[in-house]
């Protein structure tokens, strides 16, 4: 990853996690961040910003301001809530390009692999990765 100071609070979350090391704490943690997730303009809810691969509904859109992206969600499962804002907590007021440019690896540092079926990762993975497409649209 690029300087430190641009993904602060990116790496806050990941060390919470990643200094846990049990795994239901790591899950707890997921599924407090997906309640006090805000609740998103319904405007969002629509085909392009829908993710896909996941089993749930999962929706992410951003706007920006000043360089800035501001990052907006919604899902209905709360564990997939939980994993999109963990991603919006860390992602909001990032440049596209430092969206575009994350190393994906941070998720490996989670160990949310040991507390996550394989399918809600891909679908960790598959929301990371939708946001950096949406990134990408403002470049």
């Amino acid at each position: 990853m690029e300087k430190k100071e641009t993904y602060i609070n990116l790496f806050k979350q990941v060390n919470k996690l990643k200094n846990s090391e049990d795994p239901k704490r790591k899950y707890e943690y997921i599924l407090w961040l997906g309640k006090n997730l805000k609740i998103p303009n319904k405007k969002i809810l629509i085909p392009e910003n829908k993710v896909q691969g996941c089993v749930s509904e999962v929706f992410v859109n951003a706007i920006i301001k000043e360089g800035k992206l501001f990052w907006e969600g919604y899902s209905d499962a709360l564990i997939t809530k939980g994993l999109l804002a963990f991603l919006i907590n860390g992602l909001n007021e990032l440049t596209p390009k430092e969206v575009i440019n994350i190393n994906k690896k941070f998720i490996e540092d989670t160990g949310l692999k040991k507390s996550l079926t394989p399918s809600r990762a891909n679908g960790f993975l598959n929301i990371l990765l939708k946001m950096q497409s949406k990134a990408n649209d403002f470049l």
